[in-house]
């Protein structure tokens, strides 16, 4: 069997079992402290509205700020 999980470890104690399940041969632990890479927002989000609505939302953005400043 070759199933492969990644797991979140929510409460310190799972650290523990884990090693447990791994001596006892049912799991093999294959990383630890494992941190995952950082995308940077603008390299996530590239591409996904078109210019003419980043301009669109740039100019309400001014607007909003202009009417917030105006209060």
């Amino acid at each position: 069997m070759d199933n492969t999980m990644l797991i979140q470890i929510t409460n310190q104690k799972a650290i523990g079992l884990l090693h447990e399940l791994q001596e006892l041969h049912l799991i093999k632990v294959l990383k630890e402290n494992f941190t995952p890479v950082k995308t940077k927002l603008s390299d996530k989000y590239k591409g996904i509205i078109s210019k003419e609505q980043g301009k669109d939302l740039n100019e309400h953005i001014k607007q909003m700020r202009s009417e917030w400043n105006s209060i």
